[in-house]
């Protein structure tokens, strides 16, 4: 008995020996980094760019888009969900110690120097708070920092509708620094021209377009406060034409077949002709002033489905030919004319 006492006795001092080891270890672990931390903030001003009065600060940008669309034809503006990333070195946030990145929330972000990056085309943007603000932090040893904000981004798209509804686009993402000229602040791709906006299959399913690739580019804009570098990026759309072929065109060419069918009825039968003729005008209006753009701005151009309305001739003069041959002096003059062939034929 005495025996299994001593047993449990040295079993549970071990464990409390190891679990208070791991406590301490955990405690001064942490103490590290709180120093750490507390070091890089002391005399940190955060109204100073990095490099201030020196070299310019390079920001690399990158975006991983997770959802784009949908897009207005009526407004000419798309909107999309995307990943911003930004990277760029602060000499002044370098470290050393037991851990190579540190990583924070957003309540470290208010504390440094962050780029003043703004959309120049965006209408309305959104940065998520829910459940916490949407934003990743993080400093390397060597200063660099990290900084991703999850954002909703409603920007414009211009539009030139000539060639609807067999048209495509390229909508532009326009951003750069809002107060800092080139001469402080330049952007560059983090990933190179290629693969710095990231656009998955499947966070591109639009009912009208197919987002058939995207190009970056960069330039520069001289205003009357300094010259700046705008950094854009072009989604390119192609329009689906399943929905005007099913609903537009199909319905047009067989009205249009349909309407010839009226010459093939008796000319007797008036209110059999009378009908079919309306009705075949009337859908033909109703394709070509309704369905086709109820959808689109009013543009002061023409554009590709104005060949529906010169489809509408084609019941009209339908209409209008019985109308003429079932006039009253049409009727008058058929007895005559054949009267006249009576009495010309020979008699027995």
């Amino acid at each position: 008995m005495a025996f299994v006492l001593t047993c449990l006795f040295l079993s549970c001092y071990s464990v409390s020996s190891v679990w208070g080891n791991q406590h301490s270890d955990t405690s001064i672990y942490l103490d590290n980094i709180t120093r750490i931390l507390d070091r890089l903030l002391d005399g940190y001003d955060n109204r100073l760019r990095p490099g201030f009065g020196g070299p310019v600060t390079e920001v690399k940008t990158d975006i991983f888009v997770t959802s784009f669309g949908p897009v207005s034809d009526v407004e000419m503006e798309y909107t999309m969900d995307v990943f911003f990333r930004q990277t760029w070195i602060d000499e002044r946030l370098k470290f050393e110690g037991p851990i190579e990145i540190l990583r924070l929330n957003n309540l470290m972000v208010s504390k440094i120097w962050t780029p003043d990056t703004f959309f120049r085309n965006g209408k309305r943007s959104i940065s998520h708070n829910m459940t916490t603000p949407n934003k990743l932090f993080r400093i390397m040893q060597n200063g660099t920092i990290l900084y991703t904000m999850r954002l909703t981004i409603n920007a414009e798209c211009p539009m030139r509708l000539m060639n609807f509804p067999m048209d495509g686009h390229a909508c532009p993402l326009k951003f750069g620094s809002y107060a800092y000229p080139i001469s402080e602040i330049v952007y560059t791709w983090k990933k190179g021209p290629l693969s710095s906006v990231e656009v998955p299959q499947e966070s591109s399913s639009l009912l009208q377009y197919d987002l058939i690739g995207q190009t970056v580019s960069s330039e520069r804009l001289k205003s009357n406060t300094g010259e700046y570098v705008i950094m854009t990026v072009h989604f390119h759309l192609q329009r689906k034409m399943g929905f005007f072929l099913i609903q537009t065109y199909i319905p047009c060419i067989m009205t249009v077949i349909l309407a010839q069918v009226s010459f093939w009825i008796n000319k007797e039968s008036v209110p059999a002709r009378t009908v079919f003729g309306i009705t075949t005008v009337l859908t033909m209006t109703t394709l070509s002033i309704i369905s086709a753009r109820h959808s689109l701005p009013k543009a002061f151009y023409a554009t590709a489905d104005c060949s529906l309305p010169f489809a509408l001739p084609s019941p009209f003069s339908a209409l209008i030919e019985f109308a003429l041959t079932t006039s009253p002096p049409c009727r008058l003059t058929e007895p005559r004319r054949k009267a006249a062939a009576m009495k010309a034929a020979p008699k027995r």
